[in-house]
């Protein structure tokens, strides 16, 4: 398994990141986001998703549970899903409201707070485990699939952790 690790200073390090793994994704990619809440999970989402081309608002989809963008990763058109399970009380409710069938080789899946679907939903590509430390964030990209490792052999940004 590849891993990177880096120390986010702040808000603009978060973005930072966003920015570098926009670059880095590859179509069909699931990437997992651990943290407790405040940890940076959203921001992260953001960022990515405006350096792929979305020009608009990025909400939480914490109500919604999963919002569409359709953009550009690694120069194709992709449809990248942002998932928010925080508020699922079972697994089966993420199969239920027929998100597996996101996880089709083409988009790209983002997953807030996985565990809440666990069992249920595929094994990721990418997780990303956010932590805070002290004003900033510590970060650790982990690649568990072939498409996680060529992503983490992409990303372009300094270690600074």
């Amino acid at each position: 398994m590849q891993s990177f690790k880096a120390h986010l200073r702040d808000e603009s390090h978060t973005a930072a990141l966003g920015v570098a793994l926009a670059r880095a994704l590859l179509p069909g990619m699931a990437v997992y986001l651990h943290g407790d809440l405040g940890a940076g999970k959203t921001a992260l989402t953001r960022a990515l998703l405006h350096a792929a081309g979305h020009p608009g608002h990025v909400k939480s989809p914490t109500y919604t549970l999963a919002e569409p963008y359709h953009v550009k990763v690694d120069g194709q058109d992709v449809n990248i899903i942002h998932y928010d399970l925080y508020r699922m009380g079972s697994p089966e409710e993420f199969l239920d409201a027929g998100f597996r069938e996101d996880f089709d080789g083409r988009n790209v899946c983002i997953v807030e707070w996985p565990e809440k679907a666990e069992g249920v939903l595929p094994a990721p590509d990418l997780r990303v485990i956010l932590a805070v430390a002290g004003t900033g964030r510590d970060v650790e990209l982990q690649g568990s699939s072939a498409l996680g490792s060529s992503c983490l052999q992409r990303l372009h940004f300094p270690r600074i952790l």
